[in-house]
C-alpha cells in the first residue's frame, strides 16, 4: 500500500473526527497550529491562510464542528434572534487552505514542539496560537460546580447551555423568581450580564409580566451602568434588581438541588438561577504552563506572544494583556495583529506596529442600543487605552435605534470576517 498524504488525512479523520483539507498542502512549509476555533482563532487562521499566499501549513484544531457564538446569545434570550443564526461552520475556512481538525486538543509539549489531541493525533507545530476563550474556577460560587451547571446553568459559552437556560426561563412560573449570579472580575464580556437581564426581563414583560429578577453581584459597579439602570427604570416596571456587596450580592452562595440561593446566610427560593462563575484561561493554556498565578495567559503587548514560550502567541479571553476587555471584538483584532506578527517571523513579510480595537454593542430593549469602545496600543509591558466613547443616557430614540442597527450589522461583519 502507499500511503499518500490523502490516505493519512483520510485516517485521521476517521481517529479523531471529521477533517478539512485544503486542495494542496506542500510539504517543508513552517507549520502554525490554532487551538480553538472561536473569535481569536478562526480569525488567525484565516488571516494566517489567507496573506501568506500557500506559504504557511495551517491547522485549526477545534472541538466542535460548529462554533455557535456567545456574543448576540442574549438576544436569543429575549426573543429577538433565533439560535441557528449564531451557529457558523468551518466550510469557509478549510476553502481557504486551512485544514480543520474536529477534536480536543488535550496537551501540548512545548519542548517538542507537539500537540496532543483527544483521538491520539500528534501536531507538531514551528508556531503555536491558544485561543481556548474561557473556564470556570468550579468553588468561586460555593454550591456550584460545573455538574451543578445542568441545573444552575452558565450560559457562558455558547450552545447548548444557552439553550437549556432558555427552556428554563421559559418554564418559570407566573410570578416566579429569576436569579442570577453575577461574575467577578476579570471576566468575559464585561457588559453581557446586564444585557442578559434585559433581554430576559423584555421575554418575561411578554410571557411572564409579574416576574421578578433578582441580580446578585460581588462588584461595587459594572460596565454601562448608568445606560442599564436608565433602561431598566424605562421598560422594565421594577421587575429587575441589583444586589451589590452592600446588601449581600458577594456573600452567596447556591444549592442547586433545591434551587436556592443563599445571601449571607438567609435562604430564598427561585425558579431559575444563572450562575456566571469567576473565570480564568482556557484550561490548555495553564496545561501547557503558560498561564500566571491570576489565571491568565501573560503576553507582550507588541504581538500577542506568550511571555512564556516564544513560539507561541495567546489571544482573547485566555490572554492578560493590559486595558482591552476579553470579547469577541477584541479577540479578533488581536488575532490580525499576530497573524502579522507570526507571518514576519516565518517567511518574513512586513510587519507594521501593533494597533487594536474593540466595540461593545448592547441591547436595552427592541431598538434600543447603547455601546462602548476604545482604541488601543503598546504601552510598556501592556496594551493600553488611547482613545474611548461611550453611549450617553438621555440620548433620543433615533439614535438608539441606530446604534442598534449598527450592531446587528456589527454582527454580520465580524462573523464573516471570522469564519470567511
Amino acid at each position: 500500500m502507499i500511503l499518500t498524504r490523502r490516505a493519512l488525512i483520510a485516517g485521521s479523520a476517521a481517529a479523531t473526527g471529521l477533517v478539512y483539507a485544503p486542495a494542496l498542502l506542500g510539504q517543508g512549509k513552517p507549520r502554525v497550529v490554532v487551538i480553538g476555533g472561536g473569535a481569536g482563532g478562526a480569525t488567525v487562521a484565516r488571516y494566517l491562510a489567507k496573506d501568506a499566499a500557500g506559504a504557511l501549513d495551517v491547522t485549526l484544531v477545534e472541538a466542535e464542528p460548529a462554533y455557535a457564538t456567545c456574543f448576540f446569545s442574549n438576544l436569543y434570550l429575549g426573543g429577538l434572534r433565533d439560535f441557528d443564526s449564531l451557529v457558523h461552520g468551518y466550510d469557509r475556512l478549510a476553502a481557504g487552505n486551512v485544514t480543520v481538525i474536529n477534536d480536543l486538543a488535550t496537551a501540548v509539549d512545548r519542548e517538542a514542539r507537539r500537540v496532543t489531541l483527544a483521538g491520539g493525533q500528534v501536531l507538531d507545530y514551528d508556531r503555536l496560537v491558544l485561543s481556548p476563550g474561557i473556564d470556570f474556577v468550579e468553588d468561586s460560587v460555593p454550591g456550584w460546580s460545573l455538574a451543578a451547571a445542568e441545573t444552575m446553568p452558565h450560559a457562558y459559552k455558547g450552545g447548548a447551555q444557552t439553550e437549556l437556560l432558555k427552556r428554563m426561563i421559559q418554564a418559570m412560573p407566573q410570578g416566579g423568581v429569576f436569579a442570577m449570579v453575577a461574575p467577578p472580575n476579570p471576566y468575559r464580556c464585561p457588559p453581557a450580564p446586564y444585557e442578559r437581564v434585559c433581554m430576559i426581563a423584555h421575554l418575561l414583560n411578554q410571557t411572564n409580566p409579574t416576574a421578578k429578577i433578582i441580580i446578585l453581584d460581588p462588584k461595587e459597579k459594572f460596565s454601562k451602568q448608568a445606560l442599564f439602570e436608565e433602561g431598566w427604570g424605562k421598560y422594565y416596571n421594577d421587575m429587575i434588581q441589583w444586589i451589590n456587596p452592600e446588601f449581600g450580592g458577594a456573600d452567596v452562595a447556591v444549592r442547586p438541588d433545591s434551587m436556592e440561593v443563599v445571601i449571607e446566610g438567609e435562604v430564598q427560593k427561585v425558579d431559575c438561577c444563572n450562575v456566571i462563575p469567576a473565570q480564568v484561561a482556557g484550561g490548555i493554556a495553564a496545561q501547557a504552563g503558560l498561564t500566571d498565578e491570576t489565571g491568565w495567559a501573560p503576553v507582550h503587548p507588541d504581538s500577542m506572544k506568550s511571555r512564556i514560550d516564544g513560539n507561541i502567541w495567546i489571544l482573547g479571553d485566555s490572554s492578560a494583556q493590559g486595558d482591552m476587555p476579553k470579547s469577541a471584538f477584541s479577540a479578533n483584532s488581536q488575532a490580525k495583529v499576530a497573524a502579522m506578527a507570526i507571518r514576519g517571523e516565518l517567511i518574513g513579510s512586513r510587519v507594521f506596529p501593533a494597533k487594536y480595537s474593540n466595540s461593545c454593542w448592547s441591547l436595552i430593549a427592541p431598538e434600543d442600543g447603547v455601546k462602548l469602545g476604545a482604541s488601543y496600543e503598546p504601552s510598556g509591558d501592556r496594551i493600553a487605552s488611547v482613545d474611548s466613547f461611550i453611549s450617553d443616557t438621555g440620548e433620543d430614540a433615533a439614535l438608539r435605534k441606530l446604534t442598534y442597527e449598527e450592531s446587528f450589522g456589527w454582527y454580520a461583519g465580524i462573523t464573516a470576517d471570522i469564519f470567511g
